[in-house]
This record gives structure tokens, C-alpha cells and sequence, in this order.
């Protein structure tokens, strides 16, 4: 995953909160970065993977 990510676009579950990230689009899969500090670069992972996350989200698998 070598081209840099874009189309980025702010989490819905970020609105109304200082904790947000951003998802980016790349070649067969997806990125994630702090909006706050886009300088400190990206994590992209292929899409597989990336569906696997957020599957993993809508089930709540990751509420505290």
C-alpha cells in the first residue's frame, strides 16, 4: 500500500467529540489517522481486514 490515502473523511462516531479520526481510501483497503495530529503519518490495512474492524465495531465488540 504504497499511494498515499485519499478521500479522507471524518468518523460519523467523531461528531461532537475531541477524540475523531479520519478514513482515507487506498489501493485495496483503508487508512486511519488522528485528525489532530495528521502529521504523525497514517495506518492503512488492506481491505479485508479493514472489514473485519469495522464488522467488529458495529458489534460492539470494542465498548469498554
Amino acid at each position: 500500500m504504497k499511494q498515499a490515502p485519499v478521500n479522507w473523511r471524518k468518523s460519523t462516531r467523531s461528531q461532537n467529540t475531541t477524540n475523531c479520526v479520519e478514513v482515507g481510501c487506498v489501493a485495496g483497503g483503508a487508512a486511519v489517522r488522528d485528525t489532530k495530529d495528521r502529521a504523525a503519518g497514517y495506518l492503512a490495512v488492506p481491505a479485508q481486514h479493514w472489514g473485519r474492524f469495522v464488522a467488529g465495531v458495529k458489534a460492539g465488540r470494542f465498548d469498554g
